[in-house]
C-alpha cells in the first residue's frame, strides 16, 4: 500500500496545528516523523487516519482520497492506527484483545494466520495469551497494542511513540518485531522522539516543528547530524 499526504491541514477548535504538510510512504517503507512534543505529530497521524477531520488537503491510499473519512472506514481501506499508549481491553485475556483486532471480516477470516504472526513477532504474549491486559507489564502491554493492529491485516501500519516509557531491552525487542514487519512487506509510518532506535527501521524521516516540516530526508542523514537532532529532540 502506497500513501500520499499533500497539503494536509487539520487543528482543534480555533487551533490550526498542521500547516499544508505533505508526506509520501512508498510500499515496503517505514518512514520515521521526529519532532518535539505538542508541535503536531499525534494530530498528523489521527488526521491520516480518519480520528481527526482535516480541514483541507488530500491523504490517499493507493491513489484513493480518503481525507474526511470515518476511521472505520479508513481501516477497512487497509490502513491500521496503533496510537500513542496501550489502551488494552484491561478485563480481556490478552488472546482476547488481539482477536478484538480482527473485526474486520478480511482479518477475521485470517485470524489464525494473524495470531501465528503475532505470536512469533512477540513471544511474551504467545506466553501470556490467558493472562488478563492488566496484568501485563508497561512493556508487554505495547507489544499487546502493537500485535492488537497487526491482527487488522494492515495494508499500512501507523504507530504514535512505541517506544515512549519503555526500558531499552524492551525497545529493542519491540523494534527488532517491527523491524520483521517491514521484511515481511508492510510499510509502516511512525512518530518517536527516540530518533536512534529508528535506525535499521525507517529509510526516510521528517523533521516537523510548529506543524511544517523543518527537513526530510533519509534517516541516515538525519542522523548524523546530531547537532540539528539536539536542537529539536533534545
Amino acid at each position: 500500500m502506497r500513501l500520499s499526504v499533500t497539503g494536509l491541514r487539520a487543528g482543534y477548535v480555533g487551533s490550526e496545528v498542521l500547516h499544508g504538510v505533505s508526506l509520501e510512504v512508498r510500499e515496503g517503507e517505514a518512514v520515521a516523523i521526529l519532532g518535539p512534543n505538542g508541535h503536531g505529530k499525534t494530530t498528523l497521524l489521527r488526521a491520516i487516519s480518519g480520528l481527526l477531520r482535516p480541514a483541507a488537503g488530500r491523504v490517499e491510499l493507493d491513489g484513493a482520497d480518503v481525507a474526511g473519512w470515518a476511521a472505520e472506514r479508513v481501516a477497512a481501506k487497509g490502513l491500521i492506527h496503533v496510537p500513542q499508549g496501550d489502551l488494552p481491553f484491561a478485563e480481556m485475556t490478552v488472546l482476547e484483545n488481539l482477536l478484538m483486532g480482527a473485526y474486520l471480516p478480511d482479518a477475521w477470516a485470517r485470524r489464525r494466520e494473524g495470531l501465528d504472526r503475532v505470536f512469533r513477532l512477540f513471544p511474551r504474549l504467545a506466553e501470556r495469551r490467558p493472562q488478563l491486559a492488566r496484568s501485563l507489564s508497561g512493556g508487554e502491554r505495547r507489544m499487546l497494542a502493537i500485535g492488537r493492529g497487526l491482527m487488522g491485516a494492515a495494508g499500512l501500519l501507523l504507530l504514535d511513540e512505541p517506544s515512549l516509557g519503555l526500558a531499552p531491552l524492551v525497545i529493542e525487542e519491540v523494534y527488532a518485531a517491527l523491524r520483521e514487519v517491514k521484511r515481511g512487506g508492510t510499510p509502516i509510518l511512525l512518530c518517536d522522539e527516540n530518533a536512534d532506535s529508528l535506525e535499521g527501521l525507517a529509510d526516510r524521516a521528517y523533521l516537523l516543528e510548529s506543524g511544517a516540516w523543518v527537513r526530510e530526508g533519509p534517516l541516515s542523514e538525519l542522523l548524523r547530524d546530531r547537532a540539528l537532532l539536539s536542537a529539536y529532540l533534545g
